[in-house]
C-alpha cells in the first residue's frame, strides 16, 4: 500500500500513518528507525535495499532525498502493509526545506528505540556532526559509493567517531574470516603481509590496516592491473607463504606449505546483503575503530615518504 501525502508537514505524515494503520490493521512491531539519506541518483536503489533489509529487520525506514519542485515544500510517500516489512516513509524536500530536514525527521522517529543513519552514496566528511547523523547511534557510510573511494575511506578514518562504520568494512567480512581461519588451521609466526587489489580500491586499504593492527607486522599494499576488488593476500610466515588469490570476484585459491591447493568461495556481495549484515549489530565496533586508527597512521606514513 502506497499513500501519497503532498505538500505536508511532520504532523500531516504522522496523521496519515495513524489512519493507514487503523484502516489496514498493521501491527507496529518495529525494532529501530533507519534514516537513509540518498540523492536522486541513488534513490531507487536505496529504496530496493530498504525493502530487503526490512525483511530481516522490521523497522521504520525514513528515506530522505532532495526534490526538484519549485518552491519550498515537503512531499511524502508512505509504504506499509503485508508486502512491506515495517514502514517506509519517503521524504522529498524541496527548496530551502532541505536545510531543515532534521526537525521533520526527529518528529517521525520511533520512541524509545535505536536510530541508524545510512548514506548509500556520497556522505558528509564528519557523519557524527551531520544534522541527521546526530540523531543516530550508528552511522553507516560507503566509501565505495564515492567517485574517489580511497580518499573517502581516508576521510572516514580521520573523522571517525564512535558509532561510525562503513560498508567497506562489511565487504571485508569474508576476507577477515578466511584469513583468521587460515592462521587457525596453519599456525605459524607471521613476519609480513602483502595485499594486492585493483586500482582505487578502498577495501584493500582497510584490510591492510586491520592486518597491521592485529598482527603487528609490516603490511605492504599494492595495486595491480588484473582482477576485481582485492585480488591477492600473502601472509609470509616462518614456515612459508600462505596465499589467498582471487581474480574473478567469486572464487579464491588457498595455498600453504605442505597443504594441497584448494578452492574456496569468496564472492563479492551486493549492497542488499551488506546493509542487512551491518544492521545485525548496533553497538560500537571496537575492532573497526582500531583498524581506522591504524589506517590514519598508514596514510600519514605514506604521505611522509
Amino acid at each position: 500500500m502506497i499513500i501519497t501525502v503532498p505538500d505536508t508537514t511532520a504532523t500531516g505524515i504522522h496523521m496519515a500513518l495513524v489512519e493507514a494503520r487503523h484502516n489496514i490493521g498493521v501491527a507496529s512491531s518495529m525494532v529501530f528507525t533507519m534514516i537513509v539519506i540518498a540523492d536522486a541518483r541513488n534513490y531507487e536503489r536505496a529504496l530496493e535495499a530498504c525493502h530487503d533489509a526490512g525483511r530481516e529487520h522490521p523497522s521504520r525506514i525514513i528515506l530522505v532525498t532532495n526534490g526538484d519542485h519549485d518552491g519550498n515544500r515537503l512531499d511524502a510517500e508512505i509504504r506499509l502493509g503485508e508486502e512491506v516489512p515495517g514502514e517506509i516513509i519517503s521524504l522529498h524536500f524541496h527548496g530551502e526545506l532541505n536545510d531543515h530536514r532534521a526537525s521533520v525527521v526527529l518528529a517521525l522517529l520511533l520512541p524509545d528505540s535505536p536510530v541508524v543513519a545510512w548514506w548509500p552514496g556520497s556522505a558528509p566528511d564528519k557523519p557524527g556532526e551531520d544534522q541527521l547523523g546526530k540523531l543516530a547511534i550508528r552511522r553507516i557510510t560507503d566509501a565505495m559509493g564515492s567517485s574517489r573511494p580511497r580518499a573517502a575511506i581516508e576521510r572516514r578514518a580521520r573523522n571517525y567517531s564512535p558509532g561510525d562504520t562503513d560498508l567497506t568494512w562489511t565487504r571485508l567480512t569474508p576476507w577477515r574470516a578466511l584469513l583468521a581461519a587460515a592462521l587457525d588451521s596453519y599456525p605459524a609466526t607471521v613476519t609480513g603481509v602483502s595485499v594486492e587489489s585493483a586500482p582505487n580500491n578502498a577495501a584493500s586499504m582497510l584490510l591492510a590496516a586491520w592486518l597491521e593492527d592485529r598482527l603487528k607486522v609490516p603490511v605492504d599494499r599494492r595495486e595491480g592491473d588484473k582482477g576485481i576488488g582485492i585480488t591477492n593476500v600473502i601472509l609470509t610466515t616462518t614456515k612459508g607463504d600462505i596465499v589467498i588469490a582471487r581474480e574473478d570476484g567469486k572464487m579464491a585459491t588457498f595455498s600453504a606449505p605442505g597443504l594441497p591447493r584448494r578452492q574456496v568461495a569468496l564472492r563479492r556481495r551486493d549492497i542488499d546483503a551488506l546493509i542487512t549484515e551491518e544492521l545485525r549489530r548496533l553497538d560500537v565496533d571496537d575492532i573497526f575503530a582500531s583498524a581506522m586508527r591504524t589506517l590514519v597512521g598508514r596514510c600519514e606514513r605514506d604521505a611522509g615518504r
